[in-house]
């Protein structure tokens, strides 16, 4: 377990996709500038108070780790940040503290165990789906992504798709690959059969 400072949005940040973001209120910025004093780090959880009311820092909410890989200052104190994700975390409890942000303890949320060979045709039918749904745009990608099916994708394509924040934080608590998976395919699957073109995210294409 660790601590960490807590920043509440109504986005989802997923693991390995980028995030910009403008900080503005006072708080914030104390935060950002711990932050770039520490390890650039701090925990985003997805609460949007139009749905959920007042940020409570409840025990179990999953976020993920942003890591700031630039920052850009601006004359009145606000801020340009560029962020990553980095590992999902879960909250344990929060912390009470002289600092005007939110802080809570903390533990890594990961995958309830690996998963077997099956799971590298599970990500390569989801590539050719991700890659069916890109044909059907109507202005094609000026870059196309490559994904590894070596290695974790469920991530690298959800951050693609613009989608209801709420189904997206869904995804993001699931502890299987082949789960999160099998979501998309539906969502792409959709996509092909109906003609319909996916809002896709070109920043993280």
């Amino acid at each position: 377990m660790y601590r960490i400072p807590v920043f509440p949005l109504s986005v989802v940040l997923f693991p390995d996709a980028s995030l910009p973001l403008h900080i503005f209120e006072p708080r914030y910025r104390r935060m950002v500038a711990r932050c770039l004093e520490y390890d650039r780090r701090f925990g985003i959880v997805y609460h949007d108070s139009d749905i959920h009311g007042p940020f409570l820092m409840e025990e179990g909410r999953v976020g993920t780790i942003a890591e700031i890989q630039d920052f850009q200052p601006l004359p009145d104190g606000r801020s340009l940040i560029a962020t990553r994700g980095r590992d999902r975390f879960r909250i344990r409890d929060g912390i009470e503290s002289d600092e005007p942000f939110y802080e809570a303890v903390a533990e890594t949320f990961e995958d309830r165990e690996a998963e077997g060979e099956e799971i590298v045709r599970r990500r390569m039918r989801s590539i050719e789906l991700f890659e069916a749904v890109l044909e059907t745009l109507p202005t094609k990608p000026e870059r196309v992504p490559t994904f590894d099916p070596a290695g974790e994708v469920s991530f690298r394509l959800a951050a693609t798709v613009e989608i209801d924040p709420r189904w997206k934080q869904d995804l993001l608590e699931l502890r299987s690959e082949a789960q999160r998976l099998g979501r998309l395919d539906l969502v792409f699957q959709a996509a092909i059969d109906s003609g319909a073109a996916l809002d896709i995210d070109r920043e993280d294409l």
